[in-house]
């Protein structure tokens, strides 16, 4: 049976992606994780390897050709396989001429091979289009064209399920566990997936009464662009995010003024030790990381009405580019030292704006630092990257005076390298005490760790 090679989500933005260039031809033998094309989107390019062994039989779109992520771009099997997959259609258009003399008969059976037959999609498409575009329609139509295939296969309404994907997009994964409940417990089945499926809130603009909110009035000189398609996506996401999060945010003023003057002392031989600079990052990420391992509800996400505690730490970090934002991941960011950290970091960012990022390096975050201060914000309050249920928004790092304590108990007002740290939560599953329990373990860390592993470089 064939394989599906499909086009791969190349961050929570990206809708799709342009092939630039097919590294082999149909009929080639190729090994798993070969390379069998490349890409190109709006943040990132990349080699897309092969999911298993097996031969090329068919390219479904052509260097150039632009693609929606999960779409099926060419079919890999065994050797001789294409031959069969040749002929099939031929076989299955035989019985078509016998038909036709009695047109009404045959109509009964199309909604049945409506999937084994692509010459005659016109019928099932027409319904999508006259089908109300909220956002919960849209999410179901992200679904790839194998799970739609399967769905209408069993029967299923794709619609009715919670699905586990992106925007709440349904997998084959989630597809098949649906499969096998219904097996299980047929007459039961439908309840329980209604119940734990959540809400989500088509992106409606209000008018209230007797105010108009037009963007423009008619007349007006303005002018108009069209959204960018990664604009759109990203409009999409924010707004699902939040409809589906209760966002809440609170602010700490961290004292930084032991971080900065370690960093002072290290960056010259650091940088020289390991060929990478030495940013307060590393700490930052250090102390999140450190404090998520200890308040695992921080690093969790929400599926219906069960919480999934993520046993990895990995860290989103956000990246502004001059045509969008990216989100690449520190992978198990709790097992690296500020070397790895630093490390890392440095090279995600730089590759990010490159577009050399790999597909898997912009997936699977449990929680995400985004640092907005590095343009002069105080504080921000960043939106939920879903399915996360918190984000740790970084202000300016910046002297200020505050009040301290000397050593003989006197109040005195001191210089200190200082910065508002926001952290936004999902108050669904995480109260103010969790959020100030977790920030509160960051503060530590930063106000009193001594970073010894930097001592050689002093």
């Amino acid at each position: 049976m064939a394989t599906d090679v499909i086009m791969p989500q190349m961050g929570e933005s990206i809708a799709e992606g342009t092939i630039t260039k097919w590294l082999v031809n149909v009929g080639d033998r190729v090994e798993r994780d070969q390379p069998l094309f490349e890409i190109s989107t709006d943040k990132v390019d990349a080699e897309i390897p092969s999911p298993e062994d097996g031969v090329l039989l068919e390219i479904k779109f052509q260097e150039g050709d632009t693609v929606p992520v999960n779409e099926v771009v060419a079919l890999l099997g065994a050797p001789g396989e294409a031959l069969a997959a040749e002929a099939q259609p031929a076989a299955e258009a035989a019985p078509e001429p016998a038909p036709a003399a009695t047109p009404p008969e045959p109509e009964p059976a199309a909604p049945a091979t409506a999937a084994a037959e692509p010459a005659t999609p016109t019928a099932a498409a027409e319904p999508a289009a006259e089908a109300p575009a909220d956002l919960k329609q849209r999410v179901r139509e992200f679904s790839s064209p194998l799970v739609r295939r399967m769905a209408e296969e069993h029967g299923v309404d794709i619609a009715q399920l919670s699905g586990s994907g992106i925007h709440g997009r349904v997998t084959k994964r989630d597809l098949e566990a649906h499969l096998e409940s219904r097996d299980r417990a047929p007459a039961a089945a439908a309840v329980p997936s209604a119940a734990r499926e959540p809400e989500l809130m088509p992106a409606v603009r209000r008018e209230p009464t007797g105010f108009s909110v037009a963007p423009y009035k008619e007349g007006e000189r303005v002018e108009i662009e069209p959204m960018s398609k990664i604009r759109q996506i990203t409009a999409a996401h924010m707004a699902y995010s939040k409809a589906t999060s209760a966002h809440v945010t609170t602010v700490f003023h961290m004292d930084l003024s032991r971080v900065a003057r370690v960093r002072r002392l290290a960056k010259a031989g650091f940088l020289e030790a390991h060929g990478t600079k030495l940013t307060y990052m590393p700490f930052i990420f250090k102390a999140v990381a450190n404090a998520l391992k200890a308040n695992p509800k921080l690093n969790s996400s929400v599926d219906g009405t069960d919480i999934v505690y993520k046993k990895d730490v990995n860290l989103g970090m956000a990246v502004a580019l001059d045509w969008g934002l990216i989100v690449p991941v520190l992978k198990h960011a709790d097992e690296l030292n500020l070397v790895g950290l630093a490390r890392t970091a440095n090279d995600l960012a730089d590759r990010a704006r490159g577009k050399k990022l790999l597909p898997e390096e912009v997936q699977g975050g449990t929680f995400t630092v985004t640092n907005p201060g590095v343009f002069g914000s105080l504080f921000g309050t960043p939106i939920i990257n879903q399915p996360q249920v918190a984000i740790l928004g970084l202000g300016v790092i910046e002297k200020r005076p505050v009040v301290d304590t000397d050593a003989n108990g006197n109040d005195i007002i001191a210089i200190k390298e200082m910065s508002y740290f926001a952290i936004t939560y999902d108050h669904r599953i995480v109260d103010g005490a969790d959020a100030d329990h977790f920030m509160n373990h960051v503060k530590r860390t930063l106000e009193e760790e001594t970073w010894s592993e930097l001592d050689a470089f002093f």
